[in-house]
């Protein structure tokens, strides 16, 4: 017995050292002979199957463990679905009725699998296990670990094991081993476990020795990448998430993955799992325009997963801001419990720094948020704004600081504008376009900045290729136009202009005078009058470090009719 300790311990300092310190998932050497066989064991490992809760039902993996048959993960997610929508029921109905008493359960107790991670029911035992000819006990009624109350024991399973192999893949089952075993002749531990818990606790025992696992299926995985979080066996845990990488992901299962309830010290171990999930998200959702209405019903881990995506094409960042507040306040109906997740959860994935001016000054007075938060976020982005070029290049670079100041790829382009109000109403607006983002508007594409505005007008500037009037070669062209349509027509002084090489400095293409009714649009077909081949050569003298700077100046000098 003082050897199998000391092998125990010595696995136990090697597991220190190294997080995962098994042989597991194939990648050491297998001890599946020694599973349950009494030559190569020196403890029995009792195993006391008890009934689960009805909320264990729903929440287990079907098929994977109590029904014994092969199950669906779509159905499982359904029922974590149904879950949710109670609970969002249950806090509009609170919400509409704040004086009636209730006895509802917080929401993190109604979810019986995220919650019922307790740690497992271990004990020592000096008495000699009975065991029958098949290894297992017949159903008891009580145990001397019940705390007095008496629970009835399903059926009973006695297992032959090697300490030091079990400590080894395990820091739960070297502390068990380590703990009251200092008498030669106490050869026993029980572990109690629900009847959905048995096939998946059986399936990482026996990974324990061999490093395999029997089963792919994706219900039966996630059992055992529980169990494995349960008992602290990171191998295992790495290895289901591997599998389940592996296989077809979908919405569902993705949400699924993200709601794992691992504790913090093995969440390393699924975190390929939660990233192939999350970058499923981003990539599904991409065109959030596209899927808006079913993503309104995405809970809070998958918006966090789409909205962290720099891929993301969205009209601007003015839209992802309004979809997170009527997003945030279809979820939680609460103001108190909305105000919270907004300002912990949601914000930070708002890159406010490219919000508009317009959009920035509705933030200040939005009652959902925390004021002194939002005053914060809208003078950052400000600032941001008023930061020199190469210092928002490099915020946006920085690992610690692109999330909050990199560019999605936004349908409209954001747009700097300074404003004038004397002696005429008029605006300066400054628009970027890389090299890439021009060369894709060839032979026939557009591209249009964010709205801007001038004496209560809203202005945008579009990017054409374009064939030239004669209709002999593609060019680039630049446009003005007004978006409100109606009666009402205002007259622009408008010029363009570009920063052009050696100097650098903005050099006039274009002016023009044009009375704009809503809807309409001005500008040059051939901008730089130069074919495109030309504006978009290695040598063209319009791109600066990859850049093309446009400047629109613009002034309103007659009155608006």
């Amino acid at each position: 017995m003082a050897g199998s300790e000391a092998a125990a311990a010595a696995a136990a300092q090697e597991a220190e050292m190294d997080p995962d310190f098994s042989g597991g998932g194939g990648g050491g050497p297998s001890f599946e002979f020694a599973f349950n066989s009494v030559n190569f064991s020196d403890r029995v490992l009792r195993i006391e199957v008890v009934a689960g809760d009805d909320d264990d039902d729903d929440d287990h993996a079907p098929g994977s463990s109590r029904d014994g048959g092969a199950g669906s993960l779509s159905d499982w997610a359904r029922h974590r679905k149904r879950r949710r929508e109670e609970l969002l029921k249950e806090k509009e109905s609170e919400a509409v009725m704040p004086d009636q008493i209730n006895c509802k359960v917080e929401p993190e107790e109604c979810d019986a699998y995220e919650e019922n991670q307790e740690e497992p029911v271990a004990m020592m035992d000096d008495s000699p296990p009975s065991v029958g000819p098949d290894g297992d006990d017949g159903p008891s009624m009580d145990s001397p670990w019940s705390g007095g109350v008496s629970t009835p024991v399903l059926r009973v399973k006695n297992i032959y094991i090697s300490s030091a192999i079990l400590a080894a893949k395990s820091p739960f089952f070297f502390k068990l081993f380590s703990n009251g075993m200092k008498e030669s002749d106490e050869r026993q531990a029980t572990l109690r476990i629900t009847d959905s818990e048995e096939n998946a606790l059986m399936e990482l025992l026996s990974f324990m020795y061999s490093g395999k696992l029997t089963s792919t299926d994706p219900t039966l995985l996630l059992d055992i990448l529980m169990a494995a979080d349960k008992f602290e066996v990171v191998s295992c845990m790495r290895y289901c998430s591997q599998l389940l990488t592996s296989l077809t992901m979908t919405t569902e299962s993705a949400l699924l993955y993200l709601d794992l309830p691992c504790s913090i010290s093995m969440a390393a171990a699924v975190q390929p799992l939660t990233d192939a999930a999350k970058e499923y998200l981003s990539n599904k959702y991409k065109d959030l325009t596209k899927f808006q209405d079913e993503v309104m019903n995405i809970p809070l881990a998958g918006i966090e997963a789409i909205l962290s995506s720099n891929d993301l094409q969205v009209a601007s960042e003015d839209a992802i801001y309004d979809f997170l507040i009527r997003w945030a306040r279809a979820q939680y109906p609460k103001s108190e419990e909305r105000r919270e997740i907004l300002s912990s959860r949601l914000l930070p994935l708002v890159r406010f720094s490219h919000m508009t001016c317009r959009k920035l000054r509705k933030v200040l007075i939005c009652t959902d948020l925390d004021h002194e938060q939002a005053t914060k976020c809208v003078t950052e982005a400000l600032l941001y704004k008023a930061d020199a070029p190469h210092r928002q290049r490099a915020l946006a670079a920085d690992v610690t600081t692109c999330r909050k100041f990199a560019e999605r790829a936004y349908k409209y382009r954001p747009l700097k504008v300074v404003e004038f109000d004397r002696p005429y109403p008029q605006c300066i607006a400054y628009l970027d376009l890389k090299r890439e983002e021009c060369s894709r508007l060839f032979p026939s594409g557009r591209m249009y900045s964010q709205a801007f505005h001038l004496a209560g007008q809203g202005f945008f500037l579009s990017a054409h290729c374009n064939m030239e009037q004669q209709s002999t070669f593609y060019c680039f062209g630049l446009f003005l136009g007004m978006q409100e349509k109606g009666s009402i027509s205002v007259t622009v002084d408008y010029e363009f202009a570009a920063r052009t090489r050696p100097s650098g400095e903005f050099v006039s293409k274009y002016k023009g005078n044009y009375t704009f009714t809503g809807g309409k649009a001005v500008g040059y077909r051939n901008l730089f009058a130069i074919p495109w081949s030309t504006f978009m050569a290695d040598d063209s003298l319009f791109f600066l470090d990859g850049v093309l700077h446009l400047r629109a100046e613009l002034t309103i000098k007659q009155p608006t009719v």
